[in-house]
């Protein structure tokens, strides 16, 4: 390989370095890799350069290292080769690039300042493409590549830096998912940087990262949540943004819509934790320094925020460790004196003695820190006030520049008042006794104030007539008039001239203005055809309407497509809304397949994500309109539901016992299929990682459908005894139902031997009751079909025929690896559990028989193991000599005697002398067969 098409042309340096500095070793290091690999392929052909590579690198680590350094220190500086140096490199090298990954953190921590521009773009290049390559380790590179995003600088190649890194990320979201510490580390890097991207120039790299921000942190919020008190730091600093609003609105009210594992307590223990044995000698001011920014930016715009804490604040103090209830309340006392000491806050009367907090919470403040609840000069309280503002924004000043923060005048404050409320009153349908008094917040709804829509950022970025429609809308009295001009607005869309530039300006002003439609109920509490109807007369629809009512051929069908597209990028929930329409609409009958093209028009690009996540996200907002979307979502795309447990998931980890019982008539009645024979074993597997409920329900929708209990029945391969007891529970009482076959009992006899577990014995307990012939004749076939082999043959022969088997039966058959020995456990179990009953199991022909059978060929240790249940098979035996020859059955037909030894004996056979055994019995053999029946059956001479 060439390092250049021009021929002495000098290698450009790798670092920004000036005649009197000395040479940098790293730099002289990659020059001499990257003239050995000049040495072996100067003047030869691709072919021949990549046999000469391969060949040194084969000699030693030495030289494997020096062809991976100088192809890297190549791709660095020299563009045009960039590709085929990657190409080579991945061929070439046989660590998996982990010499590489060491060089570029090298480089990344102690070089990346000093690398020519080029080298910094192609270094950035490079981990680009070993993420799109999965490249083990390149998660930890891409890490270090964020950490060189500085804060605060807005300077082009900071900003280029930033950028390059979150497209990556974009890119290749699935592959960040994988990484818990990479997305918390991505979500601090970017929540960090919005607020230096307030600038009117900047506001298209801040959406892009507001998007990703917010995408992760309601997507995955627990990885995120490791980042700790700095996460609401942040999230505080970025409060003002709509989408940060809405978020911090879910983190207090709503935190299960974030993760089921998040709580009403998590995040305010978060801020709070440093707080509860603080020591000034030893602790830092900016430990407890979140908090009360929290509280105090938070009181004039959202009090309910600020009284929340509070009130966790008292109560943290004698529920955290009673125990150690004197330390907490010292740590939490410390904390506040010491903030006032340092001028976080001048005084924390303002704070805790505010007429906005409600009486009861005031009360408690005073009670259990009186000494901060009075104010030198109460008449002054606002002017006060307003100086511990500006001592705040002297101590926060980095914080307070951006423009995010919040605003400053009254006018746009949110007046919402909070009310407390105890669990004596949650406990009024629960009846007047042993009631817990523990106090939670929870938010007036009807108190609620919107603030009103704010498109300043947006409008003016659009053309005078789509501008002047906009403002109209925004100005929209009622319903009626708002359809109309949003009408209005589609047409111009529809216009041929229309500048499609404008799409995502335009998609940013109508999220905002129809946030409060995403806030509401979308499903009618009563539901009617009026009802529906009317709930999808809003100003969205029209745009829903208007799609269902083109061709897709249409010019302006794509167009308008495309608009929705941008506008679920800024608005997520369009998406489930969209699916509502489609439903509840009349005049999006027969449409569904509407939900599809968007699909494939968003920004995901694929029916089944997109899909996945509109329901999650109804599963968020609205349990009812999930479960009235659910049997249309199965039945318009069976593809994409039932082939795995995921959307069975989300439903049944939020639904109550009535949703059930609706969701069960729906599939009893024809309109809801949720399972279909090829994929429902592999979902009840996924399902024994559920929560017990969930498991429960998932089982209850199972037994709604038509579907043989044989499809499921090898799932007891999977099911352990201590770990899964709703399968086990539902599997027994449905199997109890049934009459056995022989696939069953063998899928019951299989499951291991445990004292504690006592599923098989129960159920063939149960069908030694119910079905003693029928389960007979099954034992019977099993006993001789595994004892046909001799045991030391047995495993080699089930794996030399798994092949010849595989394509008669199906994977999840071949998971049943029956033993003798498990058989005779379990029969063994069962003797002992039917030893004080009246039960004639143990006196049926084809089990003693079978028993028989075995005992004739085992060994002497499973015939001492199991001396009882052999006993059985004696007792018969002699019973059976006594008898005169007319009425006694021939030794001769005993099983022993009916198996040739030299002829292996087919299924059908075996079943055809399972059947018919007693007709057999009686029926005299010729001189031939018997002389074959003296014989050891089963023998390894046989």
């Amino acid at each position: 390989m060439e390092p250049s098409p021009a021929k002495g042309k000098p290698l450009g340096r790798l670092l920004v370095s000036s005649t009197l500095d000395a040479k940098d070793e790293l730099e002289e290091r990659f020059e001499r890799c990257v003239g050995v690999v000049t040495s072996l392929t100067n003047g030869m052909s691709e072919r021949e350069s990549n046999d000469a590579l391969t060949a040194n690198v084969c000699k030693g680590p030495q030289q494997h290292e020096e062809v991976c350094l100088g192809l890297f220190a190549l791709l660095l500086t020299e563009p045009t080769q960039a590709q085929r140096c990657y190409r080579d490199l991945t061929l070439m090298n046989r660590d998996g690039m982990n010499v590489i990954l060491i060089k570029i953190n090298q480089i990344l921590m102690e070089k990346f300042l000093k690398l020519q521009d080029v080298c910094r773009t192609q270094l950035v290049w490079m981990v680009r493409e070993l993420v799109k390559s999965g490249v083990i380790g390149a998660d930890g590179v891409l890490m270090t590549l964020m950490k060189q995003i500085a804060g605060g600088d807005i300077s082009s190649k900071n900003l280029w830096l930033a950028e390059n890194v979150l497209d990556i990320l974009v890119e290749q979201r699935e592959w960040v998912l994988k990484s818990g510490m990479l997305i918390a580390m991505s979500v601090y890097t970017y929540l960090r940087l919005i607020v230096d991207h307030g600038t009117p120039t900047l506001l298209v790299l801040r959406q892009k990262e507001v998007d990703f921000c917010i995408g992760m942190l309601r997507e995955k919020f627990m990885e995120c949540f490791i980042i700790g008190r700095d996460l609401v730091r942040l999230l505080q600093i970025v409060a003002r943004i709509p989408e940060m609003e809405l978020l911090w609105k879910d983190l207090l009210h709503n935190p299960q819509a974030l993760s089921p594992q998040f709580t009403a307590s998590n995040a305010k223990l978060a801020l709070f934790y440093d707080w509860l044995f603080f020591s000034p000698e030893k602790d830092s001011i900016m430990n407890i320094e979140p908090a009360i920014l929290v509280m105090h930016h938070s009181m004039k715009p959202h009090p309910a925020i600020t009284a929340t804490l509070l009130d966790f604040m008292c109560r943290i103090i004698p529920h955290f460790f009673p125990p150690l209830e004197g330390q907490v309340r010292q740590g939490v006392f410390n904390s506040l004196t010491f903030i006032m000491e340092k001028r976080v806050l001048a005084h924390l009367a303002p704070l805790f003695d505010n007429p906005k907090l409600d009486r009861e919470l005031r009360s408690m403040l005073r009670e259990r820190f009186p000494e901060f609840c009075s104010s030198p000069s109460p008449p002054t309280e606002g002017r006060e006030e307003s100086a511990n503002e500006m001592k705040m924004e002297e101590s926060v000043s980095l914080e307070m520049d951006n423009h995010v923060l919040l605003d400053k005048e009254d006018g746009c404050y949110d007046n919402t008042e909070a009310a407390f409320s105890d669990d004596e009153e949650e406990m009024n349908n629960k009846g007047e006794g042993n009631k817990k008094r523990e106090f939670r917040f929870h938010p007036i709804k009807e108190a609620i104030i919107e603030e009103p829509a704010d498109i300043t950022p947006y409008v003016d970025q659009l053309d005078d007539t789509m501008k002047e429609k906009v403002l109209q809308l925004q100005k929209g009295s009622d319903t009626e008039t708002q359809c109309e001009v949003m009408q209005e607005i589609v047409d111009l869309i529809l216009e041929e001239d229309f500048d499609s530039e404008q799409m995502s300006t335009l998609a940013s002003c109508l999220a905002e203005l129809f946030k409060g439609h995403f806030r509401g109920d979308v499903l009618p509490d009563e539901i009617t055809e009026e009802s529906l109807e009317e709930s999808v007369c809003k100003p969205v629809c029209l745009v829903f309407r208007n799609l269902c009512q083109m061709q897709e051929d249409n010019s302006g069908f794509s167009v308008l497509l495309e608009m929705l597209a941008e506008l679920y990028q800024k608005q997520p929930k369009i998406g489930y809304h969209l699916l509502y329409y489609l439903k509840a609409s009349k005049a999006a009958m027969g449409k569904m397949s509407l939900y599809e093209l968007f699909a494939q028009a968003t920004a995901l690009g694929d029916l089944h994500t997109c899909l996945m996540m509109d329901m999650k996200a109804c599963q968020e907002d609205d349990v009812r309109l999930l479960c009235y979307l659910t049997p249309s979502i199965y039945t318009e795309f069976p593809d994409e539901t039932l082939r795995s447990g995921e959307l069975l998931n989300m439903i049944v980890a939020v639904i109550d016992s009535t949703q059930l019982q609706e969701l069960m008539c729906h599939v009893m009645m024809g309109d809801l299929v949720m399972f279909r024979k090829d994929s429902v074993l592999n979902i009840l597997i996924q399902s024994l990682d559920w929560e017990t409920f969930e498991q429960y329900s998932t089982w209850q929708l199972f037994l709604a459908h038509n579907i043989p209990l044989e499809t499921i029945i090898p799932i007891l391969q999977h099911l352990k005894y201590k770990e899964h007891p709703e399968a086990l529970s539902c599997l027994l009482l449905q199997l109890r139902r049934e009459k056995p076959s022989e696939e069953m009992v063998k899928m019951v006899l299989s499951r291991p031997c445990h004292p504690e577990d006592q599923f098989t014995t129960s159920i063939l307990r149960h069908w030694a009751a119910k079905h003693d012939d029928v389960l007979g004749e099954h034992i019977k076939a099993l006993l001789i079909k595994n004892n046909n082999l001799p045991r030391k043959r047995q495993r080699a022969f089930r794996k030399s025929n798994t092949d010849l088997l595989s394509s008669l039966r199906s994977s999840s058959s071949k998971l049943a690896q029956l033993t003798l020995e498990q058989i005779l456990e379990h029969m063994d179990n069962l003797r002992l559990n039917l030893s004080n009953t009246k039960n004639s199991f143990f006196t049926q022909t084809p089990i003693l028989q079978a028993l028989q059978h075995v005992q004739a060929s085992c060994d002497e240790a499973h015939k001492m193991r199991f001396s009882d249940l052999f006993s059985l098979a004696e007792e018969y035996e002699e019973a059976s000599s006594k008898l005169p020859k007319s009425r006694r059955k021939a030794p001769a037909s005993s099983p022993r005697s009916r198996k040739s030894a030299a002829t292996p004996v087919s299924n059908e056979e075996e079943s055809a002398s399972s059947s018919a055994s007693e007709e057999e019995d009686s029926k005299p053999k010729a001189p031939k067969r018997k002389r074959k029946g003296s014989s050891a059956v089963g023998s390894d001479s046989d």
